[in-house]
């Protein structure tokens, strides 16, 4: 239909392109809700502008032209006139819209073009092979080209030939690879298709001619390539892309003449890709043949001729096969082949691989040691893989459980696992990668329990025991191939440490072995092979590796030999058994060590040609000479010899001869002797003479012959030759003596002796045999002895030494012994001889008469002397002198001990009262000797002359009074002692007249200075009396000097002056406290001047002392006069209760006075008090969990309440267990001030009134504090549970919708908290199971939807839409709110069960396969179906029905429905009945009947159609299709055919709905981003609006900082203090009651906020309720103490009008100028919550009251607001208030202060920056997890998109093509109908099918979903 305007567009409801002139537009109308789904599509003229478009548009949708509408493309791009060419393109989908930002209201779809870019084809080859686990892969691409041509040349009748030329002659062009054959040659047509990539050789029909004429699988050529080729499309153009960058195809066909030539490079792409040609467009050259070649000439290799390849190497090397085929699940036929390697004597015949090295040896083993452990195949695994022949390099199976070696030992040894090889050869059923390097899933399916092995024995397969089989076939090639070693006599199990660690064990020794036919056993003689030298010896044992016992096989090991001969070769050597000669005879070796035996040296010949001959056992003198030696080596013949019998290893050892002279002692044996000869000169072997053996003892001469080098004296563990000769030395007659051991010390005349020791010339003790005389000299001495004695103890008895020696200490002589007759005769004794025994005493002075001083002491020089007269010395030598003639007279005493000599002193001599001379007898003597004489001396005694006595005087006028010694003087205090005076006497009593220097020695202690002229004349100084009666001054008077020490003292006692003060004295402590008396007493006396008490007081004196004071009780006084100490005392001091302080006490008798200061503490401690807590008398109103308002401060008071300062005493807390306080309640004391601070306590508790009280113990006794109520409300902030409300009545269908859910989130106080995230609130669902009531891991999430505008207020959150599970069952919902990070507060579950949807079908229980039946006599060729149960189930599989009854008919059709010759049953009929009963039906057999009508290979259909009279809708009926025959044959063929296409359509199916789910899986997760980058967008703007940028890089570390800066101000601003409110509310029951009004609104303005306050402080208190029920209920809980208000009682009609202007303003002008900034007080109020209830509240309590700044200003407002209408009330910031009536004034119109409102005033509401900081830290967290969302949808989405990239996904994509394609071949072979490609093959899902656990949701819940990668 053609559009108004030339060249416009037409318009169609069909698919349309562009045609010539015209561009097609698809056109979709969103308009409305209501508009058609579809698209439409107009074509739009070349030369058509957008007028006419529009018009075009409006006439096609039937829109008037003057509707208002915009046409966007999918972008929201507007259409205008000015785009209208660059945005109108053939093929743009547009939008018809209100406008550009209207939401779509159903879905549309937009037409795309695309191609892969051709890096899909040219870098193909490069991600193949690449991807080649570390090998080379260029053979493999290599291969690829080879199958071209191997395919290529398949049908060629004469020789096959195929060439790989590789060109690098950079003269004739680029290195190239060419592979060239003699194929049949391909059309360009076929060329064509080989270049198209991935057109494998089963879609080359259709759009491409096909190479075939309908593809046929060749028939299976076994273990051989079927030359089956492009079975994927892409092995070629990988390869060739892999080894270059460009490919030239040249091809001529058999039957042709022409030559076609295709090039494909990567240049080639690049070029059209920039000049914007048609990548995939090209040319086939085709031209005549002309070829030529040019170059060097080639190096050509015949590859048939390699022999070292691996299965050449394989095939040429095994002794033996074992065949089996392997039959897997579906048509998958593996034939496999397993290789015998046998170990033959020394070696593994199994071929090394150079990739897999099973030889490799370490670096530490030794060439002629080595263990023969490694296993044939080493770590390689059994079998390669080949596929159509084709070998899959990087599969390899490693075993199967039937070839693995057994864990217990089987029939053959381990290592016979080891020595197989093998193949496995599949046919095409099996899947492996495009570049056929890998097989996908070979061995999985070969290890499914389901795979059959069978064995092939001469071609035919037979079923038995593939693992007894292969064990028997095993244990057979060990038997007859394996030529091993047989280990006999085992001995034991060792380790060997010679060897390296990981070698030394354990080896099982033996000592013989079987080996080849042959039987060695230790001791027989063998030779070796292969080693260097050759080694001849006897077997010592076997050596094998591991932990044997018995007899064993082994492959090798190892033999210690011992060399032969042992005389010759003392060594033994280990070498591989393979190593031993088995050639080699016994006698042979037998005679080799005979032979060697002879050469040995035998014994030596000596002789001594210069006499001295020493012989056996001879005793001789020390230093006798032993004479020169020859010495001849000679061997059994008596032949000389100097070296050894050369040796077949090189070289002969010379010989020497070494001698040894040894010494035994009782220490050991010693060498004193060692020289070894060598042979030369005519002399064989010489010693020369010996002279020096000189010591004793027994010896030994031995003469050894000894190997050069190593001075061995063994060989081959055999001695060499050797002679020894025993012989003694003794010692020789004496020649010399020297002195034994003397014993000092030598006196003089005391007798000493002295032992003599005789040695021979060498030194060896010696014996005096003969008389001799010594001789004894010594200068200065004259000496004697007594005899000499002889024999083994000579010794020279009895000398005596006499003479002087000058000193105790002795003096030094040299003693000079001479015996004649010996070679050295004289020795010089050294010897210090000391001083006799003491033999007199010698006394200085001489003089017998001596005279001295009384008082003196006399010394005397005192010496000790032997008989030689030397001064001696010894211990104990004491002198004595004692004097007699007088009592009392010294004893002088003096050690001479040390000196022999000293001076003879002590103390002086004194004898008192001596007035005349007097004599006196002195005795010296030495107790201790008896036998020296005592010498005796006289003393005259005189009369001493120095001072013996001093006497002190006082004088007092004429008078002089002597002061005796330790006289008491009584003087008046404070005085002084004037004209003291001294004199001194001598022994004589003579008077001393004082001189200067007795002067110098006078000292007093009362004065540190003396005039010394005073003193000369005899005067003392004054002494200075003291001030205080108890001072008592100790005066004393000394003389000293050498001789006499004299002393005069006296005491002068101070005595009371006149009285002068009074005195108080407070004994006891200066503290009373209050109410109690003074503890101690005050104690009053009269004192002088000086404070000396005075006697003054008596009794009487009592009544004349009077006692005053400042709060003094003088009831309880109470004065006493103490006798015994001459005061009064006072006692029962006590103040009348006071404040605290000093208090002063005057005290008055007669004329004296005198005051004492006491302090007045506070009394004991009786009470505690708070400090800084508000009233006590009304609750303390705290929420649950938060602080208190102040900290808990107590004082300890006495009970005249003022503070007792008394520390240490313990508080504690008493409350209820269920009141919990934070931190804990710990144990507190008071401080120094009687304080204690229990700090800020946070409390936990149920709502209601508790109380806690605070205890003090003191002295053991309690002191009750006050007790603090508490109000504990609930925290209305605080989530305590989640309600969930849902039509609990509603039936949950299958694949149906939930009902709405509705969930809040309910705080403590059982309201609903608001302002909460939606993104908080989740909902989950999983399947109920046995494991638990935990949600698990997997649980299907989904959020909450918007809230729509009919919903209820804020804080209720709907989870609408939600889709019911497909699959029946009992699901378990729960839904969560996120408090923080860590916790989630979950709802109770929802237990919901799922039910069955509405009946839908008939369907299978059991999908049957397709049946092929015959109408032939047997009844198994015409069952058409056994055992079939129907169940009806619903849209999504799940039975129902359960309680239906009715029949199920059974009718045959054909695909025609003309078609009447159809079969019949048997009995000849179409139908069948068959009852439906719970829910199922069962047709045991369904059989046609004998000869029935039908045509031959016709597919027909059994209808089984339900009839349920229940219903009233009808159900699907289910079809059954199968194949019709005439010919048993052929339906026994088409059966298998059937099967193989039941078995296909069931995999289809799979994989369908695999890709179906992918698909819708990825449509939603691109829903998903495109909904989070939206979200993200809009976030930001947001953020923008608040001056917050995000950068686009490290967004979530700035995110996370930025939010950690606006927590913490927002928790500083938080924390700052701010008005509250403490009247406590009333406790919410339910939704009806709003609270208290003071808690309804907040005034930000302090001043503002306490005139109102005040204003409504009678209605403060009043609780608010919405309905009046609610209020009188609270009445009679509160027994009408609680005023109410209900809001259904309020007559709003007379409530202020909120937006009216203040009265000021008249017809919107200001009708005066008003001062004091007047507001209306109701828009000073701001409300927390439910804003409508308290504009009606606060409307009707404040109407419309105005608030003004001051009086003045309020007065000056009325006075003319009055002048033109009614005045309101005026409130004024100051607390002033003007009635609307006009009065002010007085206290009732007087608001109080602050503090005296008593809790009850609006609080501050939180500051604005902390509301502006919240709603930036909320946009903030929401924008994190849109980021976070939007990351992760993203990563979901590459995910996605990547795993469906991947090759297994390609993969089972060219799977499903293949299968489809052989669906249809083997349908059009059966004849039958081809199936549908979302039909029947869909229409009964298989219950095994691959689906995602996880279905796909429809549009509508698609953003619900939360969908991780996990779902696919």
């Amino acid at each position: 239909m053609a559009a108004a305007g030339g060249g416009g567009p037409s318009v169609g409801t069909g698919e349309g392109g562009g045609g010539d002139g015209y561009r097609t537009v698809y056109l979709f109308d969103r308009r409305e809700k209501e508009s058609e789904l579809g698209d439409r599509v107009l074509k739009v003229g070349e030369g058509s502008d957008y007028a006419g478009f529009r018009a075009s548009v409006c006439q096609t949708l039937g829109i008037s032209p003057e509707e208002k509408f915009v046409i966007t493309t999918t972008s929201r791009k507007e259409v205008t006139c000015d785009n209208f060419d660059e945005t109108v393109k053939d093929g743009v989908t547009l939008y018809l819209l209100q406008s550009v930002n209207q939401l779509l209201q159903t879905a549309t779809k937009e037409r795309i073009d695309f191609l892969p870019h051709y890096d899909t084809l040219v870098k193909s080859g490069m991600y193949e092979y690449y991807a080649s686990e570390g090998q080379n892969p260029l053979p493999f691409a290599l291969a690829e080209l080879i199958d071209n041509s191997l395919s290529a040349t398949s049908r060629n009748t004469g020789i096959r030939r195929i060439q790989i030329k590789l060109h690098f002659d950079e003269t004739q062009g680029k290195p190239a690879v060419a592979v060239i054959d003699n194929g049949r040659g391909m059309t360009s047509k076929q060329l064509n298709n080989w270049a198209v990539y991935r057109l494998s050789k089963f879609t080359r029909q259709g759009d491409f001619e096909s190479d075939h004429s309908g593809y046929v699988r060749p028939v299976p050529v076994p273990r051989s390539l079927n030359s089956d080729i492009s079975y994927f499309g892409v092995g070629g153009k990988q390869a060739v892309f892999f080894v270059g960058q460009s490919a030239r195809m040249i091809s001529k066909p058999a039957d042709s003449q022409d030559v076609h030539e295709l090039v494909l490079s990567k240049e080639d792409f690049e070029k059209k890709e920039k000049n914007k040609e048609a990548i995939y467009s090209g040319y086939i050259q085709n031209r005549k043949i002309s070829m030529f070649e040019k170059g060097k000439a080639p190096k050509i290799v015949n590859l048939r001729e390699i022999q070292d390849d691996m299965q050449t190497l394989y095939i040429n090397t095994a002794a033996d096969s074992f065949e089996f085929k392997a039959h897997v699940e579906g048509d998958g036929v593996v034939e496999g082949i397993i290789r015998y390697h046998p170990f033959l004597y020394d070696r593994e015949t199994y071929p090394d691989d150079p990739c897999f090295p099973s030889k490799l040896k370490d670096e530490d083993d030794d060439d002629d040691c080595f263990i023969l452990e490694k296993a044939a195949r080493g770590k390689r695994p059994i079998f390669e893989c080949f596929w159509n022949g084709r070998l899959i390099p990087y599969t390899s199976v490693e075993d199967f459980d039937w070839c693995t070696p057994p864990k217990k030992r089987g029939l053959a040894p381990i290592e016979c696992y080891n020595r197989i090889s093998g193949a496995l050869f599949t046919n095409d059923k099996f899947q492996v990668s495009t570049n056929k390097l890998t097989f996908m899933d070979l061995e999985l399916k070969l290890k499914d329990k389901n795979t059959l092995f069978t064995r092939i024995l001469n071609g035919q397969e037979q079923r038995m025991k593939i693992d007894r089989e292969f064990a028997l076939w095993l244990k057979d090639c060990h038997e007859k191939y394996d030529k091993q070693i047989k280990f006999t006599l085992f001995k034991g199990i060792i380790t060997r440490p010679d060897l390296p660690s990981k070698k030394q064990g354990p080896w099982a020794t033996y000592s013989a072995i079987e080996w080849d036919g042959k039987i060695y056993k230790a001791g027989q003689l063998v030779k070796t092979i292969k080693t260097l030298p050759l080694f001849y010896g006897s077997i010592v044992k076997f050596f094998l590796y591991g932990d044997h016992d018995g007899e064993v096989y082994a492959t090798g090991g190892e033999v210690q030999i011992a060399m032969e001969p042992q005389a010759l070769y003392d060594e033994t050597r280990t070498v591989p058994i393979a190593k031993l000669d088995r050639t080699v005879a016994e006698k042979t070796v037998k005679k080799y060590v005979e032979d060697e035996m002879a050469r040995l040296p035998d014994r030596l010949s000596v002789t001594w040609p210069e006499g001295d001959e020493l012989l056996p056992n001879e005793v001789r003198p020390a230093g006798t000479p032993i004479g020169a030696l020859r010495i001849e080596i000679l061997n059994k013949k008596g032949e000389a010899m100097q070296k050894l019998p050369g040796t077949s290893h090189g070289g002969s050892k010379k010989l020497l001869v070494e001698l040894k002279v040894i010494l035994h002692s009782s220490s050991g044996n010693k060498e004193i002797i060692s020289h070894i000869s060598q042979h030369g000169g005519k002399w064989p072997y010489w010693f020369k003479k010996m002279e020096n053996i000189q010591k004793l003892g027994n010896y030994t001469l031995k003469l050894q012959v000894v190997l050069n080098e190593s001075n061995a004296d063994t060989y081959a563990g055999r001695p060499l030759p050797s002679k020894a000769i025993k012989f003694s030395v003794k010692e020789g007659k004496p020649e010399k003596f020297s002195f034994g051991l003397l014993d000092p010390p030598f006196r003089v005349g005391v007798p000493f002796n002295i032992p003599l020791e005789f040695q021979d010339e060498f030194g060896h003790t010696s014996q005096l045999i003969n008389d001799i005389q010594p001789v004894l000299e010594a200068s200065g001495l004259s000496l004697h002895y007594e005899e000499i004695t002889k024999g083994p103890n000579c010794v020279i008895r009895g000398v005596t030494a006499k003479g002087p020696v000058n000193s105790c200490q002795g003096k030094n002589f040299n003693l000079k012994v001479i015996l004649p007759g010996l070679k050295e005769d004289s020795q010089i004794l050294k010897i210090r001889l000391l001083p006799g025994p003491p033999r007199r005493l010698k006394v200085k002075p001489d003089s017998e008469i001596l005279v001295i001083e009384n008082g003196t002491a006399f010394p005397f020089q005192v010496e000790v002397l032997d008989e030689s007269d030397n001064v001696t010395a010894q211990p104990k030598l004491i002198v004595h002198c004692k004097f007699l003639g007088a009592p009392n007279l010294p004893v002088y005493v003096v050690d001479c001990s040390s000196s022999g000599t000293s001076i003879l002193s002590g103390s002086a001599i004194q004898v008192q009262n001596i007035k005349k001379d007097q004599t006196l007898k002195a005795k010296i003597e030495i107790p201790s000797c008896k036998d020296v004489a005592p010498v005796e001396k006289t003393i005259k005694l005189l009369p001493s002359s120095h001072v013996a006595r001093l006497q002190i005087f006082s004088v007092e006028g004429q008078k002089a009074i002597q002061i005796k010694h330790q006289d008491e003087v009584n003087w008046i205090a404070g005085d002084i002692m004037h004209n003291l005076i001294f004199q001194m006497y001598d022994e004589g009593e003579r008077e001393i007249h004082i001189t200067s220097a007795l002067a110098e020695k006078i000292k007093v202690n009362w004065t540190p200075e003396i005039n010394k002229e005073h003193l000369l004349q005899g005067l003392l100084p004054d002494v200075q009396v003291p001030t205080s009666v108890k001072d008592m001054r100790y005066c004393q008077v000394s003389f000293q000097d050498d001789h006499v020490s004299l002393e005069s003292a006296f005491t002068v006692r101070p005595l009371p002056d006149e009285p002068k003060h009074l005195k108080c004295e407070l004994k006891g402590g200066k503290t009373v406290q209050m109410g109690q008396e003074l503890q101690g007493e005050i104690v009053i006396i009269v004192t002088d001047q000086y404070g000396n008490q005075i006697q003054a007081f008596s009794p009487s004196s009592l009544s004349a002392l009077g006692i005053a004071g400042i709060g003094l009780d003088s009831s309880r006084l109470k004065t006493t006069f103490q006798e015994n100490t001459q005061s009064i005392s006072v006692r029962g001091v006590k103040f009348i209760p006071g404040p605290p302080g000093n208090k002063d006490l005057c005290f008055t008798w007669r004329e004296f006075s005198d005051f004492i200061r006491v302090q007045l503490i506070s009394g004991p401690p009786a009470k505690l008090l708070l400090i800084d807590w508000p009233e006590l008398k009304e609750s303390i109103p705290v929420i649950n969990g938060r602080e208190l308002q102040h900290p808990l401060i107590v004082q300890l008071c006495d009970q005249w309440d003022n503070p007792a300062p008394v520390p240490q005493v313990k508080i504690s807390l008493i409350k209820a267990n269920y009141l919990k306080l934070t931190p804990s309640n710990q144990q507190h004391k008071t401080d120094e001030r009687g304080k204690a601070n229990l700090g800020v306590f946070s409390v936990y508790a149920p709502r209601g009134e508790h109380t806690i009280q605070i205890k003090a113990v003191y002295n053991k006794t309690t002191i009750e504090g006050p007790i603090i109520k508490l109000m504990i409300l609930p925290d209305p902030e605080k989530p305590i549970r989640l309600n969930v409300k849902y039509d609990k009545d509603a039936s949950f269908l299958a694949g149906g919708v939930f009902t709405d859910f509705m969930i809040t989130v309910i705080s403590e106080d059982d309201s609903i908290i608001k302002n909460i995230n939606p993104a908080r609130i989740t909902m989950k669902m999983w399947k109920l199971s046995n494991s638990g009531s935990r949600p698990p891991a997997n649980a299907e999430t989904f959020s909450c939807n918007k809230i729509k505008d009919n919903d209820k207020e804020d804080g209720c959150f709907y989870f609408r839409d939600k889709a019911i599970p497909n699959k029946v069952g009992t699901y378990c919902i729960q839904f969560g709110f996120m408090m923080d990070k860590a916790n989630i507060l979950n709802s109770e579950q929802v237990i919901v069960d799922v039910l069955p949807n509405q009946p839908v079908k008939l369907v299978p229980e059991i999908q049957p396969a397709t049946p092929a039946v015959s109408n032939v006599r047997s009844v198994a060729s015409r069952t058409l179906v056994k055992d079939l149960h129907l169940n009806i189930t619903d849209d999504y599989n799940n039975y129902t029905g359960i309680d239906l009854v009715g029949t199920v008919i059974a009718t045959i059709k054909g695909s025609n429905e003309e078609d009447n010759d159809t079969p019949l049953f048997i009995g000849k009929v179409r139908t069948l009945e068959f009852p439906f009963v719970k829910g199922s039906a069962e047709i045991t057999s369904l059989v046609l009947a004998e000869n029935s009508p039908g045509r031959d290979s016709t597919e027909y259909f059994i209808i089984f159609e339900p009839r349920l009279p229940a219903l009233s809708r009808k159900l699907e009926s289910y079809i059954l299709p199968f194949m019709f025959y005439n010919d048993v044959k052929k339906q026994q063929q088409m059966a298998e055919l059937t099967k193989e296409k039941d078995q296909l359509s069931k995999s289809i199916i799979m994989y369908r709905s695999l890709f179906e789910a992918s698909k819708q899986l990825l449509d939603e997760m691109k829903c998903q981003v495109e909904e989070a980058k939206l979200k993200e967008a809009q976030l930001r703007n947001e953020l923008k609006a608040h001056n917050i940028d995000i950068p686009t890089t490290q967004q979530m570390p700035h995110i996370e900082a930025l939010l950690k800066r606006k927590t913490s101000e927002q928790e500083e601003l938080r924390k700052k203090p701010r008005r509250s409110c403490t009247l406590p509310n009333y406790t919410k029951g339910s939704g009806d009651v709003l609270g208290k009004i003071a808690h309804l609104a907040q005034i930000e303005d302090d001043r503002a906020a306490m005139v109102i306050s005040w204003h409504l402080a009678s209605d403060m208190d009043c609780v608010v309720t919405l309905t009046t029920d609610a209020a009188r209920r609270i009445y009679d809980e509160t027994q009408g103490r609680q005023q109410v208000l209900p809001l259904d009682s309020i007559y709003k009609k007379t409530l202020p009008d909120w937006k009216r202007p203040l009265p000021h303003y008249r017809n919107g002008k200001l009708y005066f100028k008003p001062v004091g900034d007047p507001v209306f007080a109701r828009d000073l109020l701001t409300f927390p919550d439910n804003v409508e209830h308290c504009e009606t509240v606060f409307g009707m309590l404040l109407g419309d009251t105005i608030i003004l700044d001051n009086l003045d200003a309020a007065n000056h407002y009325r006075k003319e607001v009055v002048k033109i209408t009614h005045c309101p009330t005026l409130l004024t910031r100051d607390g002033d208030r003007i009635r609307s009536n006009g009065k002010f004034g007085g206290l009732q119109n007087k608001a109080p202060p602050m503090d005296k409102l008593r809790g009850m005033v609006f609080g501050a509401p939180i500051p604005k920056q902390c509301l502006i900081l919240g709603e930036q830290i909320d946009l903030l967290q929401q924008y994190r997890t849109a980021v976070c969302k939007l990351g992760a949808v993203n990563d979901d989405l590459n995910g996605q998109l990547e795993y469906l990239h991947t090759p297994d996904m390609k993969k089972k994509k060219q799977e499903l093509d293949e299968q489809e394609k052989n669906l249809k071949l083997i349908e059009q072979k059966l004849g039958m109908t081809p199936t549908r490609k979302c039909s029947d093959s869909l229409r009964h899902p298989m219950a095994d099918c691959p689906i995602p656990p996880k279905r796909m949701r429809r549009d509508t819940t698609r953003q619900n979903r939360i969908i991780t990668k996990t779902d696919v």
